[in-house]
């Protein structure tokens, strides 16, 4: 009889550790509308929208938010550097309702953004599909051969030049995790403030002795400069659209 032959285990893949700590959030969450079934809410920068699964991460949106309504969930999430409007489900039903709205697209979101540079065009569309960068983790990158299809509208609203940026309106059409910052960054001008795709620092790259005085605090104080200003979605009980808007900080 031909000894056992021992098989030894496939190697484990290597696990993507998060090494992130967020600082402290001093910002509160303002409460925009309420009834039984919804919230709506407007998230400061600095906060994330779930607690992380480094303890020291436990402070975030829903963290916060349970802590007055237990029944509270996320239909969406901002990433932690961006402000700006939330909908909130406060029941489980409500969550199944509007969780379809998002599936079937019918749920109509706005940004403002401060973008580095002039942009040429007064209005245009971003269409590069996205994949996660699985050697750059938390990166997600441009990828024609494996990414899911991404497209950003934008519209410009202001060209200044102190600082050096473009105030511009973004609608995406789709939702992929850190769209409009990485289709920001591919078209040659990343969101002011941006640690992942560029724009630390780039506010004042051209114009660095021409800064309004107005505009100082925002371009140094190194804040991601993307709020989410407009949500529209219809009620998931009464079916009335609503449509509301969240006054952009910068």
């Amino acid at each position: 009889m031909l000894p056992e032959k021992i098989m030894p285990a496939p190697a484990a893949s290597p696990t993507k550790v998060d090494t992130f700590i967020a600082p402290p959030c001093h910002g509160q969450i303002r409460v925009l509308y309420q009834d039984s079934d919804i919230l709506l809410i407007d998230k400061p920068s600095g906060l994330l929208s779930l607690s992380g699964k480094n303890p020291l991460n436990l402070d975030s949106v829903h963290y916060r938010l349970v802590q007055d309504f237990p029944t509270a969930t996320l239909l969406h999430r901002l990433d932690f550097g961006t402000s700006g409007i939330m909908l909130v489900a406060l029941n489980k039903s409500v969550n199944g309702l509007l969780t379809k709205q998002f599936q079937s697209r019918t749920v109509e979101k706005r940004y403002i953004a401060l973008l580095h540079g002039h942009i040429a065009a007064d209005s245009g569309v971003i269409n590069l599909p996205i994949a996660k960068d699985s050697d750059h983790f938390p990166l997600q990158k441009i990828c024609h051969s494996t990414g899911k299809p991404a497209i950003s509208e934008y519209r410009v609203l202001e060209r200044l030049t102190d600082p050096f940026a473009t105030r511009v309106e973004f609608t995406p059409v789709s939702g992929r995790t850190h769209q409009l910052r990485i289709h920001s960054q591919q078209f040659g001008h990343s969101i002011l403030g941006c640690d992942l795709y560029g724009g630390v620092g780039e506010s004042v790259a051209n114009n660095a002795d021409a800064l309004d005085p107005n505009m100082t605090e925002v371009v140094s104080n190194s804040r991601l400069m993307l709020h989410a200003t407009r949500l529209a979605f219809n009620h998931p009980i009464t079916g009335e659209r609503i449509d509301w808007l969240c006054e952009c900080p910068f």
